[in-house]
């Protein structure tokens, strides 16, 4: 049985907000470093046999913090490499939201062609032979690869046979690790965008929140005096109320009895 470990590789500067793609020289930033020292320190107790990499500088850093404390060499395939964006490839994510092609990409990617790149059909059946291949050289191992967050996607819907269209519902955080075991009833999923934390659970705020918190609210003190006198005010209206009340019940107590029509019910014999 084969235990595939799927890691994704850390965060560096591109991770939110461009298309790194390709790109040369993008690197781990301090959090990226961080994460891999982390996920190596988990990964301490399991006997890895081999560990692979997208030949990517990010993979290959992210990859390097695991295989060094190990002395094992570190193994670069180019099948593993990122999806080929083409054109989209450095691109700023708020533009590409806009463009025609993104509905395809979001809902249709087995069939939506990247400018002069590759389809997401294309990059999973790139993935998955490179994985089947480095599975087959492995047949009773443990094997780390080190590769990038649509990549690793495609891999894991293929493996436990979710279409390609909707592999966009999968998640996969900075240096998350998924497992999958190879048996001879087929792959199963053992752990899934594990990053030993629940922090990529914490909910993000909304755009419009983030600009909201960002400038100075002007209005705040107004607003938080306001909300401050509220209940002194409804606590007077309730006094007043309670008077009034007061004063009618007195008034009623005091005025003789009448019956519903004005008439005066004659006195008990």
């Amino acid at each position: 049985m084969t235990l595939l470990l799927l890691i994704r590789h850390g965060t560096n500067d591109w991770v939110h907000g461009r298309l790194a793609g390709w790109t040369p020289g993008v690197h781990l930033n301090e959090e990226g470093r961080n994460q891999a020292i982390a996920l190596a320190t988990r990964l301490a107790i399991l006997p890895l046999d081999a560990v692979y990499s997208s030949p990517l500088e990010r993979t290959v850093e992210t990859a390097q913090v695991i295989a060094a404390p190990r002395g094992l060499a570190l193994r670069l395939i180019e099948g593993l490499g990122e999806v080929k964006y083409g054109e989209w490839q450095g691109a700023e994510l708020k533009e590409l939201y806009k463009h025609e092609l993104w509905p395809g990409v979001q809902f249709y990617p087995s069939g939506t062609r990247f400018p002069n790149g590759e389809t997401l059909g294309e990059a999973q059946v790139r993935m998955v032979a490179a994985l089947d291949s480095l599975r087959a050289q492995h047949p009773n191992g443990i094997i780390a690869v080190v590769s990038h967050a649509d990549i690793i996607k495609l891999a894991i819907a293929y493996y436990i046979g979710i279409h390609v269209d909707l592999f966009q519902r999968l998640e996969v955080s900075p240096c998350s690790l998924t497992a999958l075991a190879f048996t001879s009833m087929g792959p199963r999923l053992l752990a899934y965008n594990d990053t030993g934390s629940l922090e990529h659970l914490k909910p993000r705020p909304a755009p419009q929140q983030q600009e909201a918190r960002a400038q100075p609210d002007t209005a705040a003190p107004a607003e938080a005096a306001t909300e401050a006198t509220q209940p002194l005010e409804q606590a007077n209206a309730d006094m007043a109320e309670a008077t009034q009340l007061e004063q009618a019940s007195a008034e009623s107590a005091a005025a003789p009895d009448e019956s519903p029509n004005g008439i005066e019910e004659p006195a008990p014999a």
